[in-house]
């Protein structure tokens, strides 16, 4: 059926719905990976986003039972060049269609992706609505309009575990007792990792259970008193959705928590970390979003190619501390992608190392963050 996005600033693409009726607004933005839709899908750090895939045919794997991120899909809306409804691999478990249809998340194809994807770039992301209900350009237009900007919105809690778990087999497992009894399971010598949940992704969790360590996952709006009482080896800050300024007392808590204990930050956790340390954060034109960007590592001199997906950024020149030190910058636009304190167990990096989609280049930053606790605690 006919369905209708409108950006805007008047632009408007007429194509197809696959799912049925629906309608949506949000920021419009895009991936360039060639593969792993299912995990954009269910990536937190998507909320409140409607992603448009440059790779022309999507659908053809289907949805496993495997490859899922978080407990729901978070994009508003999927839009691509073209759909494939007939999925063909051993794992799929049900279609692309079937999956969004159950969820309640449009999906567009038949637009030219390619254009859309151009109009983003050069004009920069921005709020758009798509229907297949209200076909009329004036209304749709306005419709974007009114919906809310990215730049100041706080959506950490609308993706945040609204109670403490702990991370079993690859699985969040609620707390048997309140977490004012919570004691840390035997762990056979394994790291205490408290994981503060902005909207984090599972295969970080994997790959920090991986390496053996016990995850308890703490909300996002967790304070520093609650942090100390439960004494954990390392703190992990996740990635996540939304405006890193709007999340103010995430900010406070991971001031107050540097120096007291090893950190690895990732995405919004690296944002929240520069922030902490005095520096500011601004939104980028179009975003980094795929599994192919390239990363320089200043500390080695090596280039990664990177899983990405985040649309603010740390600016470089308002790190003033001479102990914070770049670690990582982008090498398509020069943009911070990594920090390290000279003195304090701390580190950040802007980008996936736990890939999921993509290449497993940036694996070490788990490992680097083990020897980061192993160092800590043998002092």
């Amino acid at each position: 059926m006919k369905a209708i996005l409108a950006l805007e600033d008047g632009t408007l693409f007429t194509g197809r719905s696959f799912t049925g009726h629906g309608e949506c607004v949000g920021e419009v933005v895009f991936n360039t990976s060639m593969t792993g839709y299912q995990e954009i899908l269910t990536d937190p750090s998507y909320c409140g986003q409607m992603v448009t895939m440059t790779y022309p045919m999507i659908g053809n794997t289907g949805i496993n039972n495997q490859d899922i991120e978080s407990g729901r899909i978070h994009v508003k809306a999927l839009m691509v060049k073209e759909y494939q409804e007939y999925p063909s691999n051993w794992r799929s478990r049900q279609s692309l269609a079937d999956y969004l249809k159950a969820n309640h998340i449009p999906g567009l194809e038949g637009i030219d992706t390619r254009a859309l994807t151009r109009h983003i770039r050069l004009k920069g992301a921005m709020k758009a609505a798509l229907s297949t209900l209200d076909l009329d350009p004036d209304s749709l237009v306005e419709k974007a309009r009114q919906g809310p900007d990215m730049a100041g919105q706080d959506l950490v809690g609308e993706v945040t575990c609204q109670e403490p778990m702990l991370w079993e087999n690859g699985h969040p497992v609620r707390l048997d007792r309140g977490l004012d009894k919570f004691q840390w399971p035997e762990t056979n010598g394994k790291w205490r990792v408290a994981a503060i949940d902005y909207g984090v992704k599972y295969n970080i969790l994997r790959s920090l259970e991986k390496r053996g360590c016990t995850i308890l996952l703490l909300p996002g709006d967790v304070t520093s008193e609650t942090l100390n009482t439960l004494d954990p080896h390392g703190l992990f800050l996740s990635n996540g959705p939304g405006d890193p300024a709007a999340v103010t007392y995430a900010v406070d808590t991971v001031r107050s928590q540097i120096g007291r204990r090893p950190i690895f930050g990732i995405c919004l956790g690296h944002q929240l970390v520069g922030l902490a340390l005095g520096g500011k954060t601004f939104k980028l034109k179009f975003g980094h979003r795929g599994a192919n960007q390239p990363v320089k590592d200043l500390l080695t001199g090596r280039v990664e190619i990177t899983s990405q997906n985040h649309g603010f950024c740390v600016d470089m020149e308002s790190l003033k501390d001479s102990d914070v030190e770049l670690s990582h910058i982008n090498l398509n636009d020069g943009t911070l992608e990594g920090l390290i304190h000279k003195e304090l167990p701390l580190f950040s990096v802007q980008y996936h190392p736990e890939a999921s989609p993509g290449p497993h280049d940036a694996a070490y930053l788990f490992d680097r963050f083990i020897d980061m606790m192993t160092k800590h605690h043998k002092r």
